[in-house]
């Protein structure tokens, strides 16, 4: 009503029936941070900035395509236990160049492959233009004194809620007590992100107890429940046959040495005396190689192989999204195929896994993705690095609550500096209440009724004591009741004597 009635006439009064509504925010809008081929839109540098994109298409607008990786031909080690491949008759591998080695751009594809969406880019240094590579350093992640700290302009964005970086894995098990603990510490500080981690490459030579044994013996104790951890890498199909030729292979390879076949070594003379080699004459080489020589076929298709495993890091920010999506952040993302995927690099067997999703010592447990014949690769782990853990041992408990937490939170700030007082006390619980019993219809929610699903506490009384209103808090006390998965069924059988 008007302030001051003064002059004679009919004035209208409008009044709120309803309280405010809580929206639950989004919650698998993943941030990838790592190496991109260039970073700008409109000629301003993206470098270092959170960027925003919504499909493949944009990113490769404005973030480029991946780096043309180069490969050596080399005699394998003698105590080499992977794949060879046979040229003249001796085993051969290929093997990357240093600073070749890049997965942020293969990881994005397997992202969208896997139904992912929204997501944001952070490019912490570009490879367009360095043919020799790149070197991956830890302060373009961490900050140096030239350098911003990714992780503390990340802060700002309020929109990512997952943090994935596949590219320091390939610093190995050095990206452990530097770059991961720092993403748990942010993620429990913002309260609002969970992190996907990869474990580093199992090599030929490498036991599964030894790449585990080293996460866990470096990953710290400290803000466990923020993160998941996958095992072991993938071998995907994300890299086509077409996207590699002999560009691929180091210049330093003698191709006319290697190949074989007699004709195969005068094309590759016939090349060679072309001075300066346009785009056709490169793609008529690559084709005459691969119509004449077999070996130059197992060649390529030996990098493709190297190309195409990856971590899996990409591909479980894709599930997160599509698993939400589709059935809720409460459902565990577990027991879900991975698209684009061939196999996993290490088949890990049911008795393998026990070690890795039950760690009795710290609980920081391993989520396995295994094959199984006939149905396909599988996510088969739904825990957090916080196993043991009664409140925070699953992946979509701990991200459920991030969800209620901060809703509510958003939706509680038009009350900041209303009148403490019954009257805001009971459009805030109705408020609560009312997103709570949605989450709980949808299936988010345990018990048959609102009231055995969560419960809302706010009052003089009850959660406040005359001294917090005169010190200006309002206390709300919020328990919920959050599904949680079957992570084990047991079926118990038991004969039973004849009855007719």
């Amino acid at each position: 009503m008007a302030s001051t009635l003064m002059t004679p006439g009919v004035y209208i009064e409008e009044k709120n029936a309803f309280p405010s509504s809580a929206v639950a925010v989004e919650t698998a809008v993943p941030v990838f941070i790592g190496y991109t081929e260039k970073a700008e839109r409109f000629g301003k540098s993206l470098l270092t900035k959170p960027t925003r994109v919504t499909s493949f298409a944009e990113f490769v607008e404005l973030f480029g395509v991946g780096f043309n990786s180069k490969f050596t031909i080399a005699d394998p080690a003698a105590d080499y236990k992977g794949e060879t491949f046979i040229v003249n008759g001796a085993p051969k591998v290929v093997q990357i160049m240093p600073k070749n080695t890049f997965y942020l751009y293969n990881s994005i594809r397997l992202f969208y492959a896997n139904g992912g969406a929204n997501c944001y880019i952070v490019s912490v240094g570009t490879y367009g233009g360095k043919t020799e590579g790149l070197e991956i350093a830890l302060e373009d992640f961490t900050g140096s004194a030239t350098k911003p700290d990714i992780l503390l302009g990340l802060e700002k964005e309020f929109e990512p809620t997952l943090v994935v970086i596949p590219d320091i894995i390939a610093l190995g098990e050095g990206a452990y007590n530097t770059m991961y603990t720092k993403v748990l510490e942010h993620c429990a500080k913002t309260m609002s992100r969970f992190a996907i981690f990869d474990l580093a490459k199992q090599g030929a030579t490498d036991t599964t107890d030894a790449i585990v044994g080293a996460f866990r013996d470096k990953i710290g104790i400290n803000a466990l429940n923020y993160g998941a951890a996958y095992y072991p890498w993938l071998k995907t199909a994300i890299v086509q046959s077409s996207e590699i030729d002999f560009e691929n292979i180091d210049p330093a390879v003698d191709l006319a040495t290697i190949l074989p076949e007699t004709l195969a070594q005068q094309v590759v003379t016939a090349y060679k005396a072309i001075a300066t080699p346009d785009a056709n004459a490169k793609k008529n080489f690559h084709q005459s190689l691969k119509a004449s020589s077999p070996v130059y076929n197992s060649i390529l298709e030996e990098i493709r192989s190297n190309l195409n495993e990856l971590p899996p890091s990409g591909a479980m920010a894709g599930i997160y999204t599509m698993v939400d999506s589709s059935r809720g952040v409460w459902k565990a993302p577990a027991n879900v195929s991975v698209s684009m995927v061939n196999a996993p690099s290490v088949n890990v067997s049911h008795d393998e896994q026990k070690q890795l999703n039950v760690d009795v010592m710290a609980g920081k447990s391993i989520n396995v993705i295994r094959p199984f014949p006939g149905i396909g690769t599988l996510v088969w782990g739904g825990r957090t690095l916080d196993g043991n853990s009664q409140d925070w041992r699953y992946v979509n408990v701990r991200r459920t609550l991030i969800m209620i937490e901060q809703s509510i939170k958003l939706a509680a700030r038009t009350y900041v500096f209303e009148p403490n007082d019954a009257t805001t006390w009971v459009t805030v619980k109705s408020m609560i209440d009312n997103f709570l019993t949605n989450l709980w219809k949808q299936g988010a929610l345990a018990g048959a009724a609102p009231e055995q699903a969560f419960d809302v506490q706010l009052g003089l009384g009850s959660t406040m004591t005359p001294q917090d209103i005169l010190d200006g808090k309002m206390l709300i006390t919020v328990r919920v009741a959050i599904v949680r998965p079957a992570e084990f069924i047991v079926i118990t059988f038991q004969q039973m004597m004849q009855q007719s």
